[in-house]
């Protein structure tokens, strides 16, 4: 009987020594000094091993390192283990026609000897070094270039091309043997991450029974990056990404029932895309682009759509194609020089994954394969004057790219950065102190407008019952107030000077500014004819394009688009709730439309002192490519709503947008884009028009298979052409390759769980939009059992009927957690409870938000304060320490402690009734508990130690995601305001909550469905 070759990461690999007299195996990477680089076998980078390519000085034979195999030896069976040779490729046969290893028998005693590609995996591995920072050997800068006759015998399978880059290295594979006993060892500290009693904040306690007869994995959790995520995972994914074609391995089957989730993976980005070898044109780490700009659901493409049909896979693209950049992050490399090679019929851009022919002349599309000249220029310098090397340029290098566009991707000259603003000048938002925080803030920012030309324009509106226009001419020395009180027949009191340079009226701006809110301080007009305001504003604008910042505190109740109050709390958390979720006036749809094709775009603030109809206006900006910010219960007389709305208005009136913009997505010959979701509005079949690009938004884009893939790679290719704010056009392109599989164990092991949760949460939306929110939830359940009883059945193997387990694979094992934190969510939850409002607010804001901001949106982030490590608040050379994060149940939150939770939009800080008066008076400066005052509060900032940890870890929550939101921080004392309580609860998604689940009863209930069905 044959035996079963041991694990990869737990089978030591070892060099046999050498027999008396027998000599070391020379290395397959040995070659005289004259073959060109990237010649023959390019085996792993090894600690003490020389950079493949480089010789000693001497010429010798590179040493070869104790405990590891030489370089290139492959043992086959029934061979002597001591006897070491190299291993053998035919005549003629180009590495890439190599069969690859040979399978292995192993024999009764005898462990199976590895081939070189699995050995590549089971060792541990350097990152690769970048291009700009490693140290190339002198030869690299001082070979000839091989062009044309040298490259046309590389093309041709005689001498590999090497562009100079490092061969790419493989990680370990997250979720291998190697992680899984490191977890393992991780997991016998204490669940609170500390001893218990470590700080004279915690009170000594009973040990409580363990849940499931196990301790709740804790894993120390390192310093977070930029990014708000675990730095080791997220390498883990970046490093696995360069995979060079090797066997993907097994993944491990993780049992689900009995166990909290383990959160600590929580940061991990995905599985790495494994490619063929030699796929891209150049070694380059980053030919694949991020997956922070594009992702897909599976990183691995089924070969045929029935097996698509068979796994139950989603098949779909995540993209934040314009998102921001945080410190730490890598720019976007930028073509500056206009030489922009396109397919001739698909019009795809070149990217590292086409193959060049015929001595390096033209080039195969990726896409249609169709062949293409070269442009001249590709290999020449203008700026310089000199031939260029076209190894190095970005575009064959890095998979997102940016072009400055030249005169033909023009319609019109570039478009200047224009905005007039909207503002609600009512009562109520008189009162709330709307006004008068939005004039001090539009007046901070003037500054901080984009402006690089000195092209902006800007104009003001202002709205009640009449319109207010205001001529803003520069030789003025106050602006002058023009009332229309027309509604039905909007027109524009005069052609000129409502729209202003902003250098050139920037003090008759400021004048205006500074004396607005005393303007209407004695207004009691409650009505407001927003609508009508908006027809104004986009009569101003549809000449240039630009961007309308709407500003409004009152329900639209007179003019045009006018509104009444429709909500209904008899219909809260029923089957009819979806008709309060949906838009109640066709006006603002077909006016979205309009500016769409004018490039004129809408962001919408909405304060909600009252019902206020977010569903129906958040269509404009869900049709322009806007965003809709909400603000419940705002008021200006408590700091913490003021300074919110200023942060996050501030930084809105600061992005650096994109403007008048199209989207476009090809992919590989076979597939096709088959419905989009988002913030944008269909121009043709698969033409996206975003008149404004904002920072960090999000796009789900569904993939439908039309033919069988007969190739082993499919590319995806998203292209951005828009206009940047300093005046340029400019291409950014975003280039992705995933290989194709006829396995359905590697669709399932290559899934990506966050990708498919944001992909359910927007079919959630749309599915409860369209019929009722039981539908919504429903539709997310009976996925979520199609994968799980797929996975049983076809990966797996396991008969149908009751099984004792659930499981899943390593990478989907949080899938139920983010799906049931879908479910319990306020966008979804079965709840008479959430207004209307609120819950069409949540809806966009899961329709919109990338996944850094989507995953801590569902699934918060709990750290216990009154025991945390020493270092835990401190400033490390990873950035700030966090405590180790605790699964969201109650069974965690002691009656002595003192514990902060967030979820990207808000912060809580939850205080037991047993807390001690120390932690009171080192945190909040109040003597006892007692004296503690729940609601929105502000940290005070004091000198001890506690108070500056807690106050570091706010700041940097505040600060290290990607987006404009500034969370709100509130206090909650455990048996202080109910509501509030309540609310904090509910983040609790692990417990049951009313007539909701809780997590190990939504996993039986999966459980039982999985069983009960067949797949």
């Amino acid at each position: 009987m044959q035996q079963q070759p041991q694990s990869p990461a737990s089978q030591p690999l070892q060099r046999p020594p050498l027999l008396p007299g027998q000599s070391q195996p020379r290395p397959m990477n040995f070659r005289p000094q004259q073959a060109p680089p990237g010649a023959g076998y390019r085996p792993p980078m090894q600690p003490g091993l020389p950079r493949p390519g480089f010789l000693p000085p001497n010429g010798s034979t590179p040493p070869i390192q104790p405990g590891f195999p030489a370089a290139g030896g492959n043992v086959r069976p029934g061979f002597n283990p001591n006897q070491q040779r190299p291993m053998m490729r035919p005549v003629g046969q180009s590495p890439m026609q190599s069969p690859g290893p040979r399978p292995v028998v192993a024999s009764p005693g005898a462990a199976a000897a590895a081939s070189p590609i699995q050995q590549q995996q089971q060792l541990p591995q350097e990152p690769p070094m970048s291009p700009t920072t490693q140290n190339l050997p002198a030869e690299h800068h001082k070979r000839k270039r091989m062009y044309p006759e040298q490259i046309t015998k590389a093309y041709s399978g005689d001498v590999p091309v090497s562009p100079g880059y490092p061969p790419q290295q493989q990680q370990p594979a997250y979720g291998s043997s190697a992680m899984a006993s490191q977890q393992v060892q991780s997991q016998f500290i204490s669940p609170m991450g500390t001893p218990a009693a470590t700080t004279p904040y915690a009170q000594p306690q009973q040990q409580q029974p363990a849940y499931g007869q196990q301790q709740p994995q804790q894993l120390q959790q390192p310093a977070y990056n930029a990014y708000g995520q675990d730095p080791v995972n997220q390498m883990t994914s970046q490093f696995g990404s360069m995979s060079m074609g090797a066997a993907p391995p097994v993944t491990p089957a993780v049992p689900l029932l009995g166990a909290r989730p383990q959160i600590a993976d929580i940061g991990y980005n995905g599985p790495s895309i494994r490619l063929p070898p030699n796929i891209s044109v150049t070694d380059s780490p980053h030919v694949n682009c991020d997956t922070s700009y594009q992702c897909a659901t599976i990183n691995a493409i089924p070969a045929t759509e029935s097996l698509l049909k068979k796994s139950r896979l989603p098949f779909a693209l995540v993209l934040a194609p314009y998102r921001s950049l945080k410190e730490g992050d890598e720019p976007v490399p930028v073509v500056k020089d206009s030489v922009i090679a396109r397919c001739r019929r698909c019009r795809t851009y070149i990217n590292p994954f086409v193959t060049f022919v015929e001595g390096g002349q033209r080039w195969k599309c990726n896409m249609c394969f169709l062949l293409n000249d070269v442009p001249a220029a590709f290999d020449y310098d203008n700026q310089t004057q000199q031939p260029a090397d076209r190894w190095k340029r970005p575009e064959l290098n890095y998979g997102c790219v940016e072009f400055v566009a030249p005169t033909e991707y023009m319609v019109r000259p570039p478009q200047a950065p224009s905005f007039v603003f909207v503002i609600d000048v009512s009562y109520s938002a008189i009162q709330s102190g709307m006004l008068a925080t939005a004039a001090r803030t539009i007046l901070d920012s003037l500054d901080r407008l984009p402006n690089n030309e000195n092209r902006t324009r800007v104009g003001i509106i202002t709205v009640d019952s009449s319109l207010h226009f205001y001529n803003l001419n520069s030789k003025l020395s106050e602006p002058q107030m023009l009332i229309v009180s027309d509604l039905d027949d909007i027109y524009l009191p005069q052609p000129s000077d409502l729209l202003a340079n902003l250098t050139e009226s920037m003090s008759t701006l400021k004048t205006l500014l500074e004396k607005l809110p005393d303007m209407f301080k004695d207004s009691v007009n409650v009505n407001n004819a927003l609508g009508t305001a908006l027809q104004a504003a986009f009569k101003l604008l549809s000449p240039v394009g630009g961007k309308i910042i709407c500003l409004q505190s009152t329900l639209p109740n007179t003019g045009t688009g006018s509104l009444k109050p429709r909500e209904d709390v008899k219909l809260l958390g029923t089957s009819k709730e979806s008709t309060l979720l949906n838009a109640a006036s066709p006006f603002y749809k077909s006016f979205a439309v309009d500016c769409s094709r004018s490039q004129v775009a809408c962001d919408m603030i909405i304060f909600g002192g009252q019902y206020s109809d977010v569903a129906t206006l958040s269509c404009v900006p869900h049709y322009t490519g806007g965003q809709t910010y909400y603000y419940p219960g705002f008021n200006a007389s408590r700091s913490e709503d003021a300074l919110k709305f200023a942060h996050e208005f501030s930084e809105l009136l600061a992005e650096q947008i994109g403007l008048e913009a199209v989207i476009r997505i090809r992919a590989s010959r076979g597939l096709r884009m088959s419905a989009f979701h988002g913030n944008f509005f269909i121009r043709s079949s698969d033409l996206l028009a975003l008149p404004n690009v904002p920072r960090d938004q999000n796009y789900v884009v569904e993939v439908a298979m039309e033919d069988d893939l007969k190739v082993p790679t499919v590319c995806f290719q998203t292209a951005l052409l828009h206009t940047s704010c300093t005046g340029e056009r400019r291409i950014r392109v975003i280039t992705m390759c995933l290989p194709v599989s006829n396995s359905i164990s590697e669709l399932y092991a290559s899934a990506n769980q966050q990708a498919i949760t944001a992909y359910l949460a927007v079919k959630a939306v749309e599915r409860g939009l369209s019929s009722k929110l039981d539908d919504a939830r429903d539709a997310i359940v009976n996925k979520l059992v199609d994968l799980m009883g797929v996975y049983k059945t076809h990966v797996l193997g396991s008969a149908q009927g009751s099984t004792p387990q659930l499981t899943a694979p390593d990478n989907l094992k949080l899938l139920p957690l983010f799906a049931l934190g879908l479910i319990k969510h306020d966008a979804l939850r079965q709840s008479s409870q959430i207004p209307t409002d609120m819950r069409s607010n949540a809806m966009n804001m899961i329709n919109t938000m990338p996944l850094q901001l989507l995953i801590p949106y569902l699934y918060a982030n709990l750290y216990s304060l009154h025991n945390m490590p020493a270092d835990a608040g401190e400033f490390s050379e990873n950035g700030v320490v966090f405590p180790p994060a605790l699964n969201l149940t109650a069974e965690n939150l002691e009656v002595h402690g003192c514990y902060l939770l967030e979820n990207g939009q808000n912060i809580y800080l939850w205080v037991g009734r047993n807390v001690v008066p120390q932690l009171c008076a080192d945190l909040f400066d109040v003597r006892s508990y007692e004296g503690l005052k729940g609601g929105k509060i502000t940290l005070p900032t004091l000198g001890t130690p506690l108070n500056r940890k807690v106050n570091t870890l706010i700041g940097k929550l505040r600060e290290m995601r990607r987006g404009n939101y500034y969370p709100t921080l509130y206090l909650v004392k455990e048996d202080g305001d109910p509501y509030l309580r309540l609310w904090f609860l509910a983040h609790l998604i692990e417990d049951r909550t009313d007539n909701i689940m809780s997590y190990q009863q939504f996993l039986q209930h999966i459980k039982d469905r999985v069983s009960s069905s067949s797949f």
